[in-house]
């Protein structure tokens, strides 16, 4: 049996991932932090594990971009989880009765519209399932949290509210970690880092390699070094794999424009 390690309590959308990438069968290892997370597989007190990495509306998760340059792990797949966000309460509570209402911070943003029109105070937590989590333990009747279905049915709780999100197309991407490589699949994507060289036009041929071999880039995101200021790495996902003659022609041509540059791995695309 897999076992695999998500930041967050059970019943939070990174559980919901791994069950969708591994199946419900697997066993799962909960943690406080990102950073246990990739400590769980660097380790190998885990063989694998699950991050966040971007949002459809919020954007990238920075802190797990960062730790990937921390941290010598693969990422040997992706999935796609569609968010859906309930107002969640202690089985005695009222929705008039609600005067607060704790969750991740991401997952407040999203619902802030509902929110607000509600009218009670907003509290950020740590985690969407720990705020459900928190109200089971503590026992409070004047307060909601906003976290999946599934965080309300593990703990017993009650749905005042389903769907809740401002914008409903609300998904997030997360990727599985190993230390290991992905084998060819036939639909892949790669993911690297690189930091261009400081010289005129260095990113514009650096992405023209990549083009020059009709290989079609994804994503591209450039994130500070916290090394020098306004210096930057780029963050790059690209259609194929690592291991296809084009894809690794791009790579080793890559290295004339760049001051360095991280595989992270190449994986099938989520469907």
């Amino acid at each position: 049996m897999k076992s695999v390690a998500f930041q967050g309590e059970r019943g939070a959308y990174s559980e919901s991932a791994v069950f969708k990438f591994f199946g419900a069968d697997t066993q799962v290892k909960p943690c406080k932090d990102f950073r246990s997370v990739f400590e769980s597989v660097a380790k190998q007190e885990t063989p694998y594990g699950v991050v966040p990495v971007e949002n459809s509306l919020e954007g990238s998760v920075n802190q797990n971009y960062d730790l990937f340059l921390e941290y010598d792990l693969k990422v040997c797949g992706e999935v796609i989880v569609k968010i859906e966000h309930c107002l969640i309460a202690n089985p005695s509570t009222k929705l008039e009765e609600v005067k607060a209402v704790y969750s991740h911070p991401q997952a407040l943003a999203q619902c802030r519209s509902f929110l607000e029109r509600l009218g009670r105070e907003m509290i950020p937590a740590y985690d969407t399932a720990g705020s459900v989590k928190m109200l089971k333990e503590s026992g409070l009747k004047d307060a909601a949290a906003v976290a999946s279905e599934r965080a309300a049915e593990i703990y017993g709780m009650k749905i005042l509210v389903r769907d809740i999100a401002d914008n409903k197309e609300n998904y997030t991407r997360f990727f599985v970690l190993s230390k290991k490589d992905a084998p060819v699949s036939g639909k892949d994507k790669t993911s690297i880092i690189f930091a261009a060289v400081h010289e005129p036009g260095s990113l514009y041929h650096a992405l023209g390699e990549f083009a020059k071999r009709n290989i079609n880039l994804t994503k591209i995101e450039s994130r500070p070094t916290k090394q020098t200021p306004w210096e930057y790495n780029f963050y790059l996902d690209f259609e194929g794999h690592q291991s296809e003659e084009r894809c690794a022609e791009a790579l080793k041509a890559l290295e004339k424009y760049a001051a360095f540059i991280k595989i992270l791995g190449s994986y099938p695309k989520a469907v």
